[in-house]
């Protein structure tokens, strides 16, 4: 096998913007809202910090694995190791569901964000699925981004960094203009009534309701491994970025939420949530009195939408392309561009899911954004489970980067990912995924036991085959 199937050309700076940019994405914009409302300012930043918490133990695992074993697809390999070829399919299997699921979720938030630049973008009503009006307007301009970034990433990784770096720089620019203005020009007396809402069991469900729901917020630094052999920096140095992406997320939400919360009152927010929905922007203008600046944070926000959009694209190409060199699924998908080495058939396939995601309405965002948090709670699950018994299988392995009190946080990673992943799956836990939901997930695990046991049977000896 070719060890130098991609090229290494990934700074420390590169990897950097393509985990943070991953992860803070959209949601800081379109769903501040609906958190306080749910939880309350500090209860939705308590509610990030459980799930930041969990993804910081996820995380740690991480830092271990992927310098050890410094090769495309990541968890892909770690579970192949710890578990063999089935548990790496189903570990990888739910990864690229929860990829494919962000990527998805940004090409439906398009349209929103467009219609709030431009009042009049939505034309050429097409029909309305629960509730959601579909436009030919919002499906053709997502198409064309949807493109635009295709195209990107296929010129390669290199192409894909430098574009993600630039705007992630307008995320955070635009992020630290609200949070500075809000201290200036907001109000303590803003957070009466929605510091958390709820009381005692109540509140605490409430908290817990954004904590499950943070994962999906938060992962994005777990495309890092997918991208191993792409990366030209010291294997010890890839950890520590992964993990400082990681606690920079999480500051970032924490923050924004609280400038939110520090700008509009409770009734504030709520008529916010009866127009446009996008909080964060109306909280923008509060603070400047001014539209033209809420309209300056959307464009961040649509920075974000494409960071995203663009980290997912190239984890989940990532992902199935390790997939089918394991003959998982078909081969077909491990081709890699002639010129650019880019798994070009792996990116036209997400391409073409993500196309077909604005017919489905703003409805969708909710039911892909759960059931990708689901499949990422349970692929994080396996990847800390894989921590732990690689520790014991093969306790002289190369770690370049070595966790301390491995158990404690082998095990803390696996209860926390794993009791996020119990929450989804108990009535009345307020996280239980809904019959939409539930079809997005079984229909993605009929379509893996269907590849499991076709791509067995064609290839034989050759299934799950790994080069590690």
């Amino acid at each position: 096998m070719n060890k130098e199937r991609f090229k290494k050309v990934m700074s420390a700076t590169d990897i950097l913007v393509v985990a943070f940019g991953a992860m803070i994405g959209w949601g800081w914009v379109v769903s501040s809202g609906g958190w306080i409302e749910k939880a309350g300012v500090i209860g939705t930043i308590i509610g990030f910090i459980i799930g930041g918490i969990m993804i910081y133990f996820v995380g740690m695992t991480y830092a271990e694995l992927t310098p050890a074993m410094p090769k495309v697809g990541g968890e892909h390999v770690f579970s192949y190791k710890a578990f063999g070829a089935t548990g790496s399919f189903i570990c990888t299997w739910a990864l690229i569901l929860s990829y494919i699921g962000v990527v998805c979720f940004e090409a439906v938030s398009l349209p929103a964000i467009m219609q709030y630049i431009l009042p009049s973008f939505a034309q050429g009503y097409m029909y309305t699925i629960e509730g959601s009006d579909v436009y030919l307007t919002g499906v053709i301009v997502a198409s064309l981004f949807t493109i635009m970034i295709l195209l990107i990433n296929i010129l390669g990784i290199k192409a894909a960094s430098v574009f993600q770096t630039v705007l992630t720089i307008a995320i955070a620019a635009v992020g630290i203009i609200l949070v500075a203005a809000s201290v200036f020009n907001g109000s303590a007396e803003n957070l009466e009534g929605q510091i958390i809402i709820g009381e005692g069991i109540g509140s605490v469900k409430n908290i817990l309701s954004v904590a499950v729901v943070a994962p999906f917020f938060l992962f994005g630094f777990d495309v890092i491994p997918q991208v191993a052999e792409e990366i030209n920096i010291p294997l010890k140095k890839i950890s520590k970025i992964m993990l400082l992406s990681i606690v920079s997320a999480v500051v970032f939400y924490g923050l924004v939420v609280f400038a939110v919360g520090f700008a509009l009152n409770p009734d504030g927010i709520t008529e916010a949530m009866k127009g446009s929905g996008l909080v964060t922007a109306t909280a923008m203008e509060k603070v400047f009195n001014s539209s033209v600046m809420a309209k300056v944070l959307i464009l961040g926000g649509l920075c974000g939408v494409v960071t995203s959009w663009n980290s997912f694209l190239i984890g989940g190409s990532r992902a199935i392309y390790s997939m089918a060199e394991a003959k998982m699924i078909p081969g077909r998908f491990s081709k890699l561009h002639p010129k650019h080495k880019t798994p070009v058939n792996a990116l036209l396939l997400i391409g073409v899911l993500s196309l077909a995601a604005p017919f489905f309405g703003k409805t969708m965002l909710v039911w892909i954004s759960n059931a990708a948090s689901f499949a990422c709670c349970l692929a994080y699950c396996m990847v800390s489970m894989s921590f732990l018994v690689l520790r014991k299988k093969q306790p002289d392995m190369n770690r370049p980067f070595k966790v301390k009190h491995y158990k404690l946080v082998g095990i803390a990673a696996s209860v926390l990912s794993g009791f996020m992943v119990v929450l989804y799956l108990i009535p009345g836990s307020g996280c239980t995924l809904t019959l939409q939901e539930w079809i997005i997930v079984g229909g993605w695990a009929l379509l893996g036991l269907s590849f499991y046991l076709l791509c067995k049977k064609h290839y034989k000896k050759e299934f799950g085959t790994i080069d590690v």
